[in-house]
């Protein structure tokens, strides 16, 4: 991908540092993510979708030079505290976007609010800033956490299954996606199971769920994990004798790719979809292959919409490169076209949109990846949002 002289980026831990052409004025963005590791390919992902709207953008947010520092926190919350301290202090960011999981997230977000420093979520939407400590220094452009495993809680009781095993990853955000799947889902669960960050080898979980009696697993195991899990799954039989149930974060594009025909059928919820039918989605999905010789995943269609949010923010109002109100108040209503249509923050700062059931299944050019099968939510609003006392803009 071709940039522009005032736009660079760095891999792994160290970022480049980069001047623009000029001594005009530059907006300073820092996207701190995982590109190392077992979910390296989720950081990838919120990486590449971002350089991707911003070269869509030309380079410039509404017109203002970019500087673009990308750091590697490695899945480590140390790492991310260190890469967060340099962001703030040394290189005085505006907005800081891309952390993937809520283990990194949540041990730097003491350090980016009290710096007055804006953040956008490309990724992982936790509760704790959803709802009575929502903040306005915090804007989600994916979800809360608990909303895609909500959808599938509801879309798995309409399917009439009694009895479900849960398993997810113990931290925040896997814990976060099982409650939201309990939340809609009316039947019996038959275990609720929680492993390390990382394990690759569920060898003994299977074994308990082929004990347990349960009609249906769903399972939230983002990058990696998730990738081991299916192929285990799979070839111990299980995905014959049990419906499987997961989340878009787990049966994306990156984990397709991993794994193959294999994936076929296999129902999962989600905000974005590569087949959704809009220009902006259509230009996205076709730029993307073209850039990266690969389709999107969901974590990149959010990489990209932060982008374009930042562009639409500082388009409507040219204060917004300068001044840090002003900025978040031109977040709150920047006008953007989102690659998944319809497009608001609620008064929390998360957003209220649409979530589809999808399945995975070739596309046109015979390609393995997802389309849309129905519509679970209209216009979601997450569950903590009546509990944020900021107002709706």
């Amino acid at each position: 991908m071709k940039k522009q002289v005032a736009f660079c980026m760095s891999t792994l831990a160290l970022a480049l540092a980069c001047s623009p052409a000029s001594s005009q004025e530059v907006f300073k963005v820092g996207l701190l993510t995982t590109l190392s590791g077992p979910g390296a390919a989720i950081g990838q992902e919120i990486r590449d979708g971002f350089e991707l709207g911003l070269n869509h953008s030309g380079g410039k947010f509404g017109g203002v030079d970019v500087t673009l520092a990308v750091l590697d926190d490695q899945q480590k919350p140390m790492e991310g505290r260190q890469a967060v301290d340099r962001l703030v202090k040394r290189d005085k960011v505006d907005v800081i976007t891309g952390i993937a999981f809520s283990n990194v997230l949540l041990p730097v977000m003491p350090t980016i609010m009290g710096s007055d420093t804006v953040y956008i979520s490309a990724n992982t939407g936790p509760a704790e800033y959803a709802g009575e400590h929502c903040n306005p220094n915090f804007f989600s452009v994916s979800w809360q956490n608990e909303d895609i495993p909500a959808a599938m809680g509801k879309y798995v009781t309409d399917q009439a299954h009694k009895k479900v095993y849960l398993i997810a990853p113990n931290y925040p955000g896997g814990r976060e996606s099982i409650e939201g799947f309990k939340r809609l889902f009316k039947g019996e669960i038959a275990d609720e199971v929680y492993v390390k960050v990382g394990q690759m080898d569920y060898a003994a979980e299977l074994a308990q769920m082929r004990a347990s009696g349960a009609d249906a697993v769903f399972f939230f195991l983002p990058g990696g994990m998730g990738v081991s899990f299916i192929k285990q799954l799979i070839n111990s039989g299980l995905s014959t004798q049990m419906a499987v149930y997961t989340p878009g974060f787990s049966a994306d594009q990156d984990t397709i790719g991993a794994i193959g025909e294999s994936m076929k059928g296999m129902a999962n919820a989600a905000q974005w979809s590569p087949d959704l039918d809009n220009p902006a989605n259509k230009r996205f999905v076709a730029e993307f292959e073209k850039t990266y010789g690969r389709l999107p995943s969901m974590y990149a269609s959010q990489g990209y919409d932060a982008a374009l949010l930042l562009d639409g923010a500082l388009k409507s109002d040219p204060k917004a490169a300068t001044d840090r109100e002003a900025l978040r108040k031109a977040l709150r209503s920047a006008p953007f076209e989102s690659v998944r249509g319809a497009f608001a923050f609620n008064n929390n700062q998360y957003p209220v949109q649409t979530y589809y059931m999808r399945e995975v299944a070739p596309n046109d050019k015979g390609q393995m990846s997802n389309k849309i099968v129905s519509t679970v939510f209209e216009q979601f609003q997450d569950h903590f949002a009546p509990q944020c006392k900021m107002e709706k803009s």
